[in-house]
């Protein structure tokens, strides 16, 4: 039974690209990949971030390849794959997992934020997905894993954009499966409930007078699990993904929230 796990899920020799993963959901993808057998890379907007993200992946016993490249640029984008393949060889699992979230509501919210936040979660994804994808064709294989959001399927006050870039997200991960499944290319989602990171830590943080704070409370009323989603609990999703266990899943978006999308919430008592 061992040797037919192994076999499933491991991701011995294959070259993984996990985009934005400096930190948060990232990082702990990119580490689940990495144990699994993966060779690590990611890519940050600067050097720094780069230099301190190495420094966890080592602490962690991963060694990881940085890049510094901003995925909205294709210009960076392509030289960030050509580096790759030249190091390391063709990608063989591409995550896209860097994104931005601004908390806006839709009325005050410029309309060259709506477009930055679009660039990054939805054009970002394209433009990636878009580079190494000849090289996945050439192999006969590929594994392709977006990570979208409840709000693939939801919408909620202050997010607009973030809104409008994930739901066209889960078409694009359609349309890549509809396109290039015949390739032998899988191209699934993540969608992440509220997962507790450095980014949503304000949401959890009490307020001045000691009071939990009312979002906290709202997210743990309307998760059935009845508590924030961790970044491991993403790695058993993503390895999944990114193995032969998934070969014949296509198309999907595999919703780790606890879940919230199953339940109208919790009764107030």
């Amino acid at each position: 039974m061992n040797e037919v796990i192994n076999e499933l899920f491991s991701l011995s020799g294959k070259v993984a690209l996990i985009t934005g993963a400096t930190h948060g959901i990232g990082f702990g993808i990119a580490c689940a990949l990495g144990k699994a057998g993966a060779k690590v890379c990611f890519n940050g907007r600067s050097a720094q971030k780069n230099e301190i993200a190495l420094e966890e992946y080592k602490k962690a016993g991963i060694e990881a390849h940085g890049y510094v490249c901003d995925v909205i640029n294709e210009k960076e984008v392509a030289d960030m794959i050509s580096a790759i393949e030249n190091e390391l060889g063709s990608v063989d699992i591409l995550v896209n997992n860097a994104g931005i979230i601004q908390r806006t509501p839709m009325l005050e919210m410029e309309v060259e934020d709506f477009r930055k936040v679009v660039d990054t979660d939805l054009t970002g994804p394209f433009i990636v997905s878009k580079a190494v994808l000849p090289g996945m064709i050439k192999k006969n294989a590929g594994k392709i894993i977006n990570i979208c959001s409840l709000m693939s399927e939801l919408g909620r006050e202050t997010v607009a954009g973030y809104a409008a870039a994930k739901g066209g997200l889960k078409m694009l991960t359609r349309n890549i499966c509809a396109e290039f499944g015949e390739y032998n290319i899988q191209c699934n989602g993540i969608g992440p409930g509220y997962i507790a990171t450095s980014q949503t830590a304000p949401l959890r943080k009490p307020q001045a007078d000691g009071t939990p704070n009312p979002f906290d409370a709202f997210i743990l009323a309307k998760t059935p699990a009845h508590r924030w989603g961790k970044p491991e609990d993403l790695e058993g999703p993503a390895i999944f993904l990114a193995s032969r266990a998934s070969d014949f899943v296509n198309g999907q978006i595999l919703f780790v929230d606890g879940g919230i999308l199953a339940s109208l919430g919790r009764t107030p008592q």
